[in-house]
């Protein structure tokens, strides 16, 4: 593994939109890894729930979003890195040049990857969208998730790259160049 590209952003700004095509692009070379992944998959066994409904970006997980947060912040509170560390065991990292982390939401998932794998393997990426483009997208505010740690955590982060995907005019192939520029990644 050369590089682990963490990447972070408000809800909507396109963190999944992104990744996708940043991973198509680095082909074989890279693997997406989502922290949200074993978040849902602990609290869709706990509670019963359709799992594929959790892991979609439907309506089925909205219903579960705040209550999720909450138990996932509990379990935080005992062990920072538990997902973090829950996602990556899935990862055969001798495989990969690139892991690319989709869903990065608070300081303490930076500092659980820095910590593991060294700061020099660690780019952080920050994606930015308006609030009007963010609505476009289908986004609303609500209580209790856009105004918790979950969603604000970063707003005061520093990160080694910004991306601002807000241009209609400008494809997600244009964006993945730009970020690839950035990165130095070939």
């Amino acid at each position: 593994m050369q590089k682990i590209l963490l990447i972070s952003g408000k809800r909507k700004c396109g963190k999944d939109f992104i990744s996708e095509r940043l991973l198509k692009r680095l082909s074989n070379r890279a693997i997406i890894v989502r922290i949200s992944e074993p978040i849902k998959r602990e609290w869709a066994n706990k509670l019963q729930l359709d799992m594929s409904a959790m892991l979609s970006d439907g309506p089925y997980k909205e219903q579960y979003r705040r209550d999720m947060i909450v138990w996932s912040d509990e379990v935080r509170q005992q062990d920072y890195g538990f997902f973090c560390h829950a996602a990556m065991t899935q990862v055969s990292l001798d495989q990969y040049d690139y892991v690319i982390v989709s869903d990065i939401r608070r300081k303490n998932d930076i500092r659980w990857f820095q910590e593991t794998y060294g700061q020099a393997a660690v780019q952080t990426i920050r994606l930015t969208s308006q609030p009007e483009t963010r609505k476009a997208r289908g986004w609303l505010f609500t209580p209790g998730i856009d105004d918790v740690p979950s969603e604000c955590d970063l707003d005061d982060g520093v990160f080694d790259y910004e991306l601002t995907n807000d241009d209609e005019q400008v494809t997600g192939e244009q964006l993945v160049d730009r970020l690839l520029t950035m990165l130095k990644i070939s």
